[in-house]
């Protein structure tokens, strides 16, 4: 007599093996066509890639495309990104007739150099805010942090709050808030400062937005510096930055009567204040709130100026602008700047932000910044050819748009993609198509 587990066994769904050719992927269909028509590749093309060394091997703008499908497809290893050579289905829809291995991707980017980068990297993102029709553009700075646990190149002890102790890269990165893009990125070792090279960074970001006006910057207190202000001021650009809370500046906040008080628990003042580094003084926005109205409030800690019970009640943030507006206007603005926070995860848990890592630095270098030309891209799918008012982000748009079963069949002398889509769907996914197939640059938002 059979036991009941068996009998449990008997009664579940039996499987068996077939040959067909099923992909779970489909919708990357609609990448293609952007791909496509967006002309990217064909920029691509016209710099100076490294071609390989026979004929046996994989075209340059093969390997790239390959790269953003499988970052798009949440590849964050070479290993991962290579397991995709046994989808016949995608690589008939991106026109593959075979598939980069692990190693293949490794060589590509261990070919990078300093000066590879900047004459790759910095044209093809020049070329591609080029094409997009917004001329006033909010510039958003903000540098993080990658815990790295091998011995790769630029792996260095520095500020890592959540591993302490622990070597990490420390990249640097300036997003086009109104258009949620990266402008550009650079990858740096772990025990730089967030100040270091800004200016060099900011200079080549401005040279990738040639013909674009920078009307607001804003960056984090890792960027307070009387040099970095000066150079801001010396190009007529506006900017909010918070400020590093020194004893001299500790000591004049402390001195402040006059608080005006805008939200419950919420109190904003400005002051005048010049550094002893600094050649004139500069405009400042202080902010206080009530530690017992919002204890959630953000600011230095509560015994700040020491053990007054006054400054034990709030926390204390404080802005530095050249704008000439109402303070609580210069607030409001800076604190729309945490959309770059929301970027950063997203890098983080859906763009391999911390990925593709190598022994050489101008390797893994390198293999960042390509993994920040697919988060634009995919920016722009989702702006351009989804058009909606809510902002999904990628591991949604993998169920949403993406994971559709597809299989190829041939009609005569064609190949057709069949999608395995239930009726009340076709009708947006054939939309979707339609703006994908009529996408061209200039990209109008």
């Amino acid at each position: 007599m059979m036991n009941a587990s068996l009998q449990k066994l008997s009664k579940n769904i039996e499987w068996e093996y077939s040959e067909k050719q099923v992909s779970a992927w489909g919708g990357m269909r609609l990448m293609k066509e952007l791909i496509t028509n967006s002309k990217i590749m064909e920029e691509f093309s016209k710099l100076p890639l490294q071609v390989p060394g026979s004929n046996s091997g994989y075209s340059p703008i093969q390997i790239i495309e390959c790269f953003f499908v499988s970052v798009w497809l949440g590849a964050l290893k070479y290993t991962h990104a290579a397991m995709l050579k046994f989808d016949e289905v995608l690589k008939e829809i991106f026109n593959w007739k075979r598939y980069p291995s692990a190693s293949t991707f490794s060589r590509f980017f261990r070919k990078f150099t300093q000066k590879l980068i900047y004459e790759i990297l910095v044209p093809i993102n020049k070329w591609f805010f080029s094409q997009i029709s917004i001329e006033n553009l909010t510039l958003d700075i903000d540098s993080s942090v990658i815990t790295r646990y091998g011995k790769q190149e630029g792996a260095k002890i520095g500020y890592n709050p959540n591993k302490r102790g622990r070597a990490s890269h420390h990249p640097i990165i300036a997003f086009v808030a109104e258009m949620r893009m990266v402008a550009n990125a650079w990858l740096r070792p772990g025990n730089t400062q967030a100040l270091s090279n800004a200016y060099n960074f900011l200079l080549e970001t401005l040279d990738i937005l040639e013909g674009k006006k920078i009307g607001l910057l804003r960056a984090d207190s890792g960027f307070f510096g009387g040099k970095f202000f000066e150079y801001l001021e010396n190009k007529i650009i506006n900017y909010i930055i918070a400020c590093r809370l020194t004893p001299l500046l500790k000591l004049e906040i402390s001195k402040i009567k006059n608080w005006l008080n805008v939200d419950d628990g919420i109190e904003i003042a400005e002051i005048k204040y010049q550094s002893s580094k600094w050649d004139k003084e500069r405009r400042m926005i202080v902010i206080r709130q009530s530690v017992l109205v919002r204890p959630k409030a953000i600011g230095k800690m509560l015994n700040l100026f020491g053990d007054d019970e006054i400054y034990k009640d709030y926390r204390y943030q404080c802005l530095i602008t050249n704008l000439d507006i109402a303070p609580y206007q210069v607030w409001f603005l800076y604190r729309q700047r945490a959309d770059s926070e929301n970027r950063i995860k997203e890098l983080k848990y859906d763009f391999a932000f911390n990925g593709f890592c190598s022994k050489s630095f101008y390797a893994t270098d390198s293999a960042f910044r390509f993994t920040m030309i697919a988060y634009n891209l995919m920016s722009l799918f989702r702006q351009v050819i989804l058009k909606q008012k809510v902002q999904h982000t990628l591991s949604t748009l993998r169920f949403k748009c993406f994971a559709i079963g597809s299989w190829i069949v041939k009609k005569g002398r064609k190949k057709v993609l069949k999608l395995a889509v239930v009726d009340k769907r076709r009708q947006w996914l054939d939309g979707l198509f339609a703006r994908a197939i009529d996408l061209s640059p200039p990209f109008a938002f």
